[in-house]
């Protein structure tokens, strides 16, 4: 016995012709997930006129389904769903309304009802989907899926009446079928208006696929080739994107199954984020080469000071501004304002290794730990913590030493990630620091202004640890 068959027997007073209609449109239920890119199930009524059960789901395989567990079995509360229920009472389509799933999560349900050869309503197909689903919809826009048979079974079973409760008429994309003859038997309201944004003043029904076809594709090579056809064209000021799907020869009212989608928006979209994306380049490889300009002017004025505390605060200031650089110029490789500390930390080795002499010495410095992106305000903040440690390590920690070694250690966590620098040096008594040290007041300010983190320093004779932890 079928799960819908054992449901119906328990909770409703079908009959069996009833539930054997129900159990026909159960087979074709992922098709109308996919095709619909929504949960979709089947309720039927109860002997309480406030609760239906759902019989049966589908979940689509193109995008997440909003649900962790099967409903198959549960209860749709008329609190929780008044559009089921409305429908399930009056027999007609609702489109749009809220609901709250069996999960809790908040949907919009489009119902349409399911009614036996007496025009008795026995259940309904409820298509399922998020509040904020229209907002993602703009990120990926991605054709239909590849289950071309139950795509054409379910079309074929829902154009079998072209009214308002006919649940293609509630779809977003122009669908179009076609008979053997390549003559059209059916259009969505979409497809209708589609065409008629295109100058096309006749009724598509009646009308030869080659008058239609958007690609300039005719239909005899299409059903002779027999593979189902994905493209895209642009016509006129929009952006389409079409299907063609072949059905095996069962019979001749449906031969082709033709979807277009308009992505004119998306494109638009695509070309302003492409746009954008060169701009935030330009601007990043400006403000670079504009802090590489101010740090070789520093050093050119540098080189003409006799005092070397002026030479000494010049050369920090340059550093940091190198740092600030560093981070700034991978933004500018990416055009994107997400970045990877690991790679900024490189480049901040690379530059403080090529600026601080320490060619006498055999001082080595090891970056290892997790890849994390961050955002370019939280990049430049913690370029500039790296660049102060990393500066004092090696003037201060090695100078009893010809050799040492500096390891960075990055650390990614669920809410924290920590950043961890330890050298093999000297060390020095941390209450001996002095209070108006700069680079220290610099990174503890960071620390806790920029990164609302915390900072720690232990030190020894066998060296020292600065760790510091910044929000994920």
């Amino acid at each position: 016995m079928s799960m819908i068959r054992k449901l119906c027997k328990e909770y409703t007073d079908l009959s069996n012709k009833d539930i054997e209609k129900l159990e026909s449109i159960e087979g074709i239920l992922q098709g109308i997930a996919d095709l619909a890119k929504a949960d979709v199930f089947i309720d039927c009524p109860t002997r309480d006129s406030n609760e239906a059960i759902v019989v049966a789901e589908a979940k689509p395989y193109n995008v997440p389904s909003m649900y962790k567990k099967s409903v198959v079995g549960q209860l749709a509360l008329r609190d929780n769903e008044p559009a089921a229920l409305r429908t399930l009472e009056l027999g007609l389509t609702t489109i749009n309304l809220k609901a709250v799933t069996q999960e809790n999560a908040n949907v919009t349900q489009k119902v349409a009802p399911i009614k036996n050869s007496e025009g008795r309503t026995i259940g309904v197909l409820i298509l399922e989907q998020d509040i904020t689903e229209h907002i993602n919809n703009n990120r990926h826009m991605q054709m239909l899926t590849e289950t071309t048979e139950q795509l054409t079974e379910t079309i074929v079973s829902l154009t079998s009446t072209n009214n308002e409760d006919n649940i293609t008429y509630h779809l977003n994309d122009a669908i179009m079928i076609f008979n053997s003859n390549g003559i059209a038997v059916f259009s969505n309201p979409v497809a209708n208006l589609l065409y008629k944004k295109l100058g096309y003043k006749d009724k598509l029904i009646g009308m030869s696929f080659e008058n239609l076809a958007l690609d300039g594709r005719t239909f005899n090579p299409m059903v002779k080739d027999g593979n189902s056809i994905a493209s895209e064209v642009t016509v006129g000021k929009l952006c389409l994107q079409i299907k063609y799907i072949l059905t095996k020869p069962k019979n001749d009212r449906i031969k082709m199954l033709m979807i277009v989608r308009d992505i004119t928006e998306v494109k638009e979209k695509e070309k302003e984020l492409i746009l954008k994306s060169v701009a935030i380049k330009e601007i990043h490889h400006r403000v670079k080469n504009n802090l590489q300009t101010i740090a070789s002017l520093l050093r050119l004025q540098s080189r003409r000071i006799d005092n070397d505390l002026t030479k000494y605060a010049l050369n920090e200031s340059i550093s940091r501004i190198l740092s600030i650089a560093a981070t700034h110029e991978l933004l500018a490789q990416n055009g994107i304002d997400d970045i990877d500390i690991k790679e900024v930390i490189l480049r901040i080795k690379a530059n403080i290794l090529r600026f601080f002499s320490i060619s006498s010495k055999n001082i080595i410095i090891n970056v290892q730990g997790d890849s994390i992106q961050i955002n370019s305000d939280k990049a430049t903040s913690i370029a500039l913590i790296v660049n102060e440690i990393l500066q004092n390590s090696l003037e201060h920690a090695f100078i009893d030493k010809n050799e040492g070694e500096i390891n960075i250690y990055i650390e990614k966590g669920t809410s924290y990630c920590k950043l961890i620098i330890e050298d093999n040096g000297r060390g020095f008594d941390p209450k001996c620091i002095n209070p108006e040290n700069l680079g220290l007041n610099i990174v503890r300010s960071i620390v806790k202004d920029k990164l609302n983190g915390s900072l720690n320093i232990y030190s020894s004779n066998s060296g020292t640890k600065v760790e510091f932890d910044f929000k994920n």
